[in-house]
């Protein structure tokens, strides 16, 4: 097998957000940075696809209307190539120096968008996983778990809110907001049988409620998972 990356032995936390289009994780993981460099913590906040120069080129590849005719295998070979590059030069480096890395989707975004949503399968995604990064996952990853009608609606209310400060055209979807309820019901399932897959790395936390609310959930979980693995480091 070739691993492009070594085993997990950093120094540093590397902790994900998935979840549906518009259910706030990205809102989310801004204010849980700010909280952990009040904390004293060194924070490096990053996303995917997209997180470096080449990434960012591949990022508006996919989301860019005009590719509508991509294929499911094409895209999933995009995804792990930001991927690939994203962890060369931003993940690893910042692990190795201790910091906290907080990135917007990795893979398991690629199981439920691709493998579920797509209809690829998981087994595809991660085989593909395995041999780019060999064992390597998020030490902690929050699903931010939503119905499908709040987050396509509060993904709708984002892009006006957008149009309107001048940065995006109103109702200016990108190639996955245009999917249809029925592929965002196949990203959730998925997403949550990740979740019951692996309990012990996903962390479910209901986006449903107000923000505050569920930012102090966010901040509890992620403190209690540092203390913990300070206790065992």
């Amino acid at each position: 097998m070739i691993c492009l990356v070594s085993s997990p032995t950093h120094r540093g936390r590397f902790i994900t957000f998935e979840g549906l289009d518009g259910c706030g994780k990205s809102t989310q993981l801004e204010k849980l940075a700010k909280v952990l460099r009040a904390d004293g913590f060194s924070v490096t906040v990053t996303r995917e696809p997209g997180g470096t120069a080449t990434g960012e080129k591949i990022r508006n590849l996919l989301l860019d209307t005009a590719t509508a005719g991509l294929s499911p295998l094409a895209e999933l070979a995009l995804m792990f190539a930001s991927r690939a590059q994203h962890m060369k030069e931003v993940i690893q480096p910042a692990l190795a120096e201790g910091r906290i890395v907080l990135c917007d989707r990795f893979t398991d975004s690629s199981e439920a968008y691709q493998g579920g949503g797509r209809k690829i399968g998981s087994e595809p995604v991660l085989a593909l996983h395995r041999l780019l990064f060999g064992n390597l996952q998020p030490d902690l990853t929050i699903l931010m778990d939503s119905e499908v009608s709040a987050s396509v609606e509060r993904a709708r209310r984002r892009n006006i809110a957008r149009a309107s400060d001048g940065s995006r055209a109103e109702h200016d979807e990108n190639r996955f907001e245009q999917e249809s309820r029925a592929f965002f019901g196949r990203v959730r399932q998925t997403y949550l049988a990740i979740a019951a897959r692996e309990p012990q790395r996903v962390v479910v936390v209901d986006a449903r409620g107000p923000a505050e609310e569920t930012h102090a959930r966010i901040v509890e979980i992620v403190r209690r998972k540092l203390k913990s693995a300070a206790k065992t480091a």
